[in-house]
């Protein structure tokens, strides 16, 4: 009977314990998701766009363009630069309200 008690007791010390960190990983995750939940509303609001899954791809390609029209520029190409500025200013604005 008292080992009984005993693997009962072991049992309910680690449930507790596997319960806990259940718990803490759960509430670690809820609160990444609502962070970047609130990250991703105040960017769409600030430049006034929606926010779905797919302007925010867009967003982030327009941003790479620009990012290789400034690396044309400065490796010369003005020509390149010119047109992936182009590309990337039309993407943004087309996004953009």
């Amino acid at each position: 009977m008292r080992v009984e008690s005993f693997f009962e007791w072991l049992g309910q010390a680690l449930g507790a314990v596997i319960r806990f960190i259940v718990d803490s990983l759960d509430w670690l995750f809820k609160m990444l998701a609502h962070a970047g939940g609130n990250f991703v509303e105040g960017l769409s609001r600030t430049l006034g766009m929606n926010t779905s899954l797919i302007s925010i791809i867009a967003l982030i390609i327009g941003l790479m363009l620009l990012y290789s029209a400034i690396r044309s520029f400065m490796s010369g190409s003005i020509i390149g630069g010119i047109i992936w500025m182009i590309l990337g200013l039309w993407l943004l604005s087309w996004i953009i309200h």
